[in-house]
């Protein structure tokens, strides 16, 4: 095919769209495939049992598809899917998911994932992220849509980052982040309500004021306990679908091991 370089090297067990471009010095390994309109620029590599969707952007010196770093993989398939859209820079590595986790590591669409940022196994990552240069996602993470995680943040394994949350460079994450918040810190503490990413995705103004009040009333105000004041809230503003969606989460941290919502406390 026109479209793949000379020097590039396919595994014959692989299928490439004919309106896909793959560059000088890529090596594509068994097992994968990629959409119409992907374009790996040069010195990419996919390792294995990979599918990429349509209209990627791979750059040089990404490596995605390759075995979880985990000691308890030996070897068994498992797989890496990856979405439409995305921008996937430099040097970023991304895993495939392990037996014991599920087989499957998981991207979604029309995210950018920055330079050396890496991806392990069995994380689940949605749609519209922006996950910055060197920002590292152990194993058994979810990052919802629309978050945003800045460079260098460090995300403990089994770690929910929740939809439209914002995390502020070198965080260190060792328990779920609630939805619409933004956290910063070693170790991260929630400080204020993500009003600029709501405002970009259509919450409207009530809504907004009503997620301030949430806040204020959840994370800063002392007195009463956390489930008590999760109640209180809801009795009064849960007709605002974001202040459910932040109740549910923190509900599902706290029933989760040290507050993170993927791991399950023992017995449970």
């Amino acid at each position: 095919m026109s479209n793949i370089h000379s020097t590039a090297i396919i595994d014959t067990s692989s299928t490439i769209d004919e309106h896909a471009t793959i560059g000088p010095y890529c090596v594509v390994g068994p097992r994968v495939s990629i959409g119409s309109g992907t374009n790996l620029l040069h010195h990419v590599t996919v390792q294995s049992d990979t599918s990429i969707g349509e209209d990627n952007q791979l750059y040089p010196y990404c490596v995605i598809g390759g075995d979880p770093q985990d000691k308890k993989f030996d070897g068994e398939t498992t797989i890496l899917e990856v979405g439409d859209r995305n921008q996937i820079r430099e040097h970023v590595t991304i895993h495939r998911g392990t037996a014991s986790g599920g087989g499957k590591t998981i991207v979604g669409s029309d995210n950018l994932l920055m330079v050396a940022s890496h991806v392990a196994h069995d994380c689940i990552l949605g749609s519209d992220l922006i996950i910055a240069n060197q920002v590292m996602l152990a194993g058994h993470i979810t990052v919802e849509d629309c978050a945003t995680i800045g460079g260098g943040a460090g995300i403990n394994q089994f770690a929910r980052i929740g939809r439209c949350s914002y995390v502020g460079g070198l965080a260190r994450i060792i328990r779920d982040v609630p939805p619409y918040m933004i956290v910063e810190g070693t170790p991260a503490e929630v400080r204020a309500v993500n009003i600029v990413a709501m405002s970009r995705r259509g919450y409207s103004d009530v809504q907004i004021d009503a997620m301030k009040e949430a806040h204020r009333r959840l994370f800063r105000d002392n007195g009463s306990p956390l489930a008590v004041k999760m109640v209180e809230i809801l009795d009064e503003l849960g007709e605002h679908a974001p202040i459910q969606t932040l109740c549910d989460a923190l509900a599902l941290s706290a029933a989760g091991k040290h507050g993170r919502s993927n791991e399950k406390i023992s017995g449970t």
